[in-house]
C-alpha cells in the first residue's frame, strides 16, 4: 500500500543567485497569452505549446477537480474520474480532492480510479478520511516513492504543498503539488517558501498545480521562482473551463528543459466536470539523466508503486 515513507527535511545542492540579467532575460521572452484579459478576449488562446522537438517519455498533469462539483452544479466524482482517465497521465497532481471543512472527507473513489487508470496515491495522509494535504494529492502509475513531505504555505488562507520524491524511468523526480492562495501577496510568499524548501536539491523538480496566477510580467507572483523554474512565460488558459481566459493552472520545471510540451486537456467532459480544465506536459527524462543524484537521506523502506497495487 503506498504511503508516507518519510517526512524529513530534504537537502541537496547549493542555490543559484537570481541576478538582474537572468530576470530580465526570462521576462523578455514573448508570452504566449497576453497578460490582459481584454486582449485574451480578442484572440484565440493556444491549447498546446511545443517547447522543443523531443516527444518526451512520460506525461505529468495537474487538475483542480473543484471538489467534484461541475459547472452544472452537480456533485459527480465518477465524472471527474472519467476525465482523469481521459488525461492518461503517468503522474497527476489533483487539487480540492477533500472537503475543506469538518472531517475533510476525501471525495473520490480511489479504488475505482485505480481500476480504471492504474493510478495510486503516492502517500497516505495523517487524516485517514482525507485523500490529500490541504486538498493536494499526487497519484502515479508506477515508480518508487522515496520520500514525502508536507509543507504549510504562508498567507491568510490555509494552504499547503505536497512534495514527493518519485523514482521513475531510472530518474528520481521531485514532484511539488501546490494550490496557491487568491491574494497576490500570499502567492508571492508561497512561491518563495517553496523555492526556499527545495533550492538545496539537485535532482530534477516539477512544480505544478493551481497557482492562481496568469500574469507573466512584472506583477506576476511567480517571479520569485526565476531563474530556477520555468518556463514562466508559457501560459495556457484553463479557467473557467467553459470559456477559458486565465492561466491559473501551471506546470513548471527545474531545469525548464525538462518540459518538451504543455497542453490544456479540453474535451466536452472536462469542460463540465470542474470549473478548471486539466493541463498536462510531456517530460524528457532522457535529457536530464545527468542531473540524477542519489536520495539526500537513506530510508529503510521504499514504496514501490506498480499497476494493480492496492490504495
Amino acid at each position: 500500500m503506498p504511503g508516507i515513507v518519510g517526512k524529513r527535511a530534504l537537502a541537496g545542492s547549493p542555490r543559484q543567485d537570481l541576478t538582474s540579467s537572468n530576470r530580465i532575460e526570462m521576462l523578455n521572452q514573448p508570452p504566449t497569452l497576453s497578460t490582459s484579459v481584454a486582449a485574451a478576449l480578442r484572440q484565440k488562446a493556444p491549447r498546446l505549446i511545443e517547447l522543443n522537438g523531443d516527444p518526451g517519455s512520460i506525461t505529468i498533469a495537474s487538475y483542480n477537480v473543484h471538489k467534484c462539483v461541475g459547472t452544472d452544479g452537480l456533485f459527480d466524482p465518477l465524472r471527474v474520474a472519467k476525465v482523469v482517465r481521459e488525461i492518461d497521465a503517468d503522474i497527476i497532481a489533483l487539487q480540492e480532492v477533500d472537503e475543506r471543512t469538518g472531517k475533510r472527507q476525501g471525495l473520490l473513489d480511489l479504488e475505482a480510479l485505480r481500476q480504471e487508470t492504474d493510478l495510486v496515491a503516492a502517500h497516505t495522509p495523517d487524516n485517514l478520511r482525507s485523500h490529500g494535504w490541504h486538498g493536494n494529492m499526487i497519484l502515479a502509475r508506477k515508480g518508487i516513492v522515496q520520500a514525502v513531505s508536507q509543507v504549510r504555505l504562508p498567507g491568510l488562507e490555509p494552504r499547503g504543498a505536497l512534495i514527493a520524491d518519485l523514482e521513475i524511468g531510472g530518474v528520481v523526480l521531485r514532484i511539488i503539488a501546490a494550490h496557491f492562495g487568491l491574494l497576490r501577496r500570499s502567492r508571492t510568499k508561497q512561491a518563495g517558501a517553496l523555492l526556499e524548501a527545495t533550492h538545496p536539491v539537485l535532482r530534477p523538480t516539477i512544480l505544478l498545480g493551481d497557482l492562481n496566477e496568469w500574469r507573466v510580467r512584472n506583477r506576476s507572483s511567480l517571479l520569485a521562482l526565476l531563474p530556477h523554474f520555468g518556463p514562466i512565460h508559457v501560459v495556457l488558459p484553463s479557467f473557467p473551463s467553459r470559456f477559458p481566459l486565465l492561466a491559473l493552472d501551471r506546470i513548471l520545471a527545474k531545469p525548464p528543459t525538462l518540459i518538451s510540451r504543455i497542453e490544456v486537456h479540453q474535451t466536452p467532459l472536462s469542460r463540465i466536470a470542474s470549473d478548471h480544465l486539466p493541463i498536462k506536459a510531456r517530460l524528457n527524462l532522457n535529457g536530464i539523466r545527468h542531473l540524477h543524484v542519489q536520495p539526500d537521506f537513506s530510508l529503510s523502506d521504499k514504496t514501490d508503486i506498480r499497476p494493480g497495487d492496492q490504495v
